[in-house]
């Protein structure tokens, strides 16, 4: 049973280092539009910073474990690519956003994961040692999870998707459900637990991204809706009282007219751009070759 159970967490483990592979690529059309913008304005490191912190945790706890030779070699790539991006960003961010880049970057990986492998190599041994920094490891992949919900708040503020990396949340879902199975079958709840809060978490950022998603579409189609109308004439009706003008005889005679004319084709209105002065109409094949109605 152990090893029909081995073999199915081998496959889940292949299979989630495949999808996180794709994860960690997942961000590289957000670090092309920064390229583009030659700006991180509205983007974030947090996601980034964290990730890597993340990464060379697991590293860390897989050389305490055995048979985890597939954490190993995801999280390595995860050093890699994210190294990459955080790089990237400080490149291109404001002097304010950079400085807190490099703060973070202290703070995590410098500080915080010098002061992890000093803490946990003096006071731990054997396999309390591993337990240690599966817990820590444990908590800091919530925080991997939870650092997108800045970009989440950010879209709720501003109604916009613009920022959400759709990608992104797609493939965090994906690699959230196969190594939670992964952790299941390895019976390692450190690896498993996370996972549940990072399905969560990822459903929740797809269906805000399709709820904002569809009102940005919205509005954009009500923005556009005036310049369609704006060559165009609105007659208004009271539609409380659904009466029209009393008219005169003259007025009603002239009216039928110009009806009969407008329907044979014989008149042309030319229309005008927010100048009343110069609305005017063509009348032609009449006896006296040419009348202006005036609007």
């Amino acid at each position: 049973m152990s090893g029909i159970s081995g073999h199915w967490a081998f496959a889940f483990g292949v299979l989630g280092n495949i999808v996180s592979f794709i994860v960690f690529l997942s961000p590289l059309p957000t670090f092309y539009k920064i390229y583009k913008k030659k700006s991180t304005d509205g983007y974030q490191s947090i996601p980034y910073v964290v990730a890597l912190f993340s990464s060379m945790l697991w590293i860390y706890y897989a050389l305490l474990k055995t048979n985890t030779t597939l954490l190993i070699t995801i999280n390595s790539f995860g050093v890699f690519i994210e190294t990459i991006y955080v790089g990237f960003y400080l490149f291109y961010a404001p002097k304010k956003s950079r400085v807190q880049t490099i703060k973070m970057i202290l703070l995590f990986v410098v500080c915080g994961f010098g002061a992890i492998i000093l803490v946990t190599e003096f006071l731990f041994k054997g396999a309390v040692r591993g337990q240690v920094v599966g817990w820590i490891c444990l908590i800091f992949s919530l925080c991997v999870f939870v650092a997108p919900l800045g970009i989440v708040r950010q879209v709720i503020k501003t109604k916009s998707v613009e920022y959400m990396p759709l990608l992104l949340s797609i493939f965090l879902t994906l690699s959230a459900v196969v190594w939670f199975f992964y952790g299941l079958l390895l019976k390692d709840i450190n690896i498993a637990i996370p996972n549940v809060l990072g399905f969560i978490l990822g459903i929740l950022q797809m269906v805000l991204y399709v709820i904002y998603n569809k009102k940005e579409k919205a509005i954009l189609k009500e923005q556009k809706l005036p310049e369609k109308l704006q060559n165009h004439m609105v007659i208004s009706i009271d539609e409380k009282n659904k009466n029209f003008p009393e008219l005169t005889e003259e007025q009603i005679i002239d009216i039928v007219k110009l009806g009969s004319l407008i329907s044979s084709g014989k008149i042309h209105i030319a229309s005008c751009l927010h100048d009343a002065a110069c609305a005017s109409a063509k009348i032609e094949n009449t006896p006296n070759n040419l009348q202006t109605v005036e609007a």
